[in-house]
This record gives structure tokens, C-alpha cells and sequence, in this order.
């Protein structure tokens, strides 16, 4: 039970991704901070990888265990494909949200005015009554 709280803990924060936008869980910036102070044990997709596969160990030898085993072997190897293609965990940084300036958002008046139609049509004509 031990172990699933610390697989919980260390998988709740989803990490940044290198393109695109991520969206953060709710109160992940809680266990973000948990997981950012053990640093590279917890940033590098290798140690994840061996931990999950010692994890694994101990719940193989039990058949009412068996599916934990079975998806804590496939997140191993999942971690070690994308250890290897380079990638690790990096933490989601809020960007402070910056306030539009009042001249950057006042656009500019039309510098001519708007097309009108030709003098003719602009005067008024005169309602016909019909008889």
C-alpha cells in the first residue's frame, strides 16, 4: 500500500510537454512542489522507469496482484522508451499573466471615411401614393 501511495504521488503532477500546451490537475501545483525537491530522482524518466519495475517485483508473486503487476511492468517499459528517446519530467511553469496595455488595445480610427452611395440616391424621393 506503501508503494501505490508513492506510484500515486509521483504520477499526479503531469509534466510539460515540448510542444503545445499543457493542462495542469487540479492541485497539482501542491504535489508539483512535493516532486520538484527530489529533483533528478524524480525528474529522470530512467529512475522512473527502474522504480516502477522493482515495484512490480514483490506483487508478481501474488495472483490477487497480478494486474498491478501487469500495468506497473508496462509503465516501466513506457518510461524507458521515452528515457531513452531523451525526454524526462519538466514541471509546468505558470507564466504571470501580463496586463494589455491601454494604448496596444485602442486601435486606430479608419483614416478615411465610410463609402457613401452617389448623390442621387441620396436625396429623398418622394412617397408615392398609389390610387
Amino acid at each position: 500500500s506503501v508503494a501505490g501511495v508513492l506510484v500515486c504521488l509521483l504520477e499526479y503532477p503531469r509534466g510539460k510537454r515540448k510542444k503545445g500546451s499543457t493542462m495542469e490537475r487540479c492541485g497539482q501545483k501542491y504535489m508539483t512542489a512535493v516532486v520538484k525537491v527530489f529533483g533528478p530522482l524524480t525528474r529522470n524518466y530512467y529512475i522512473r522507469a527502474v522504480l516502477h519495475a522493482v515495484l512490480a517485483v514483490p506483487a508478481g508473486f501474488l495472483l490477487s496482484t497480478i494486474l498491478g503487476t501487469v500495468c506497473l511492468s508496462i509503465a516501466s517499459g513506457i518510461y524507458l522508451l521515452a528515457a531513452v528517446r531523451g525526454e524526462e519530467w519538466r514541471p509546468i511553469e505558470q507564466k504571470p499573466r501580463e496586463r494589455p496595455h491601454v494604448g496596444d488595445t485602442i486601435k486606430q480610427p479608419p483614416s478615411n471615411p465610410p463609402p457613401r452611395p452617389p448623390a442621387d440616391a441620396r436625396k429623398k424621393q418622394p412617397v408615392e401614393v398609389g390610387g
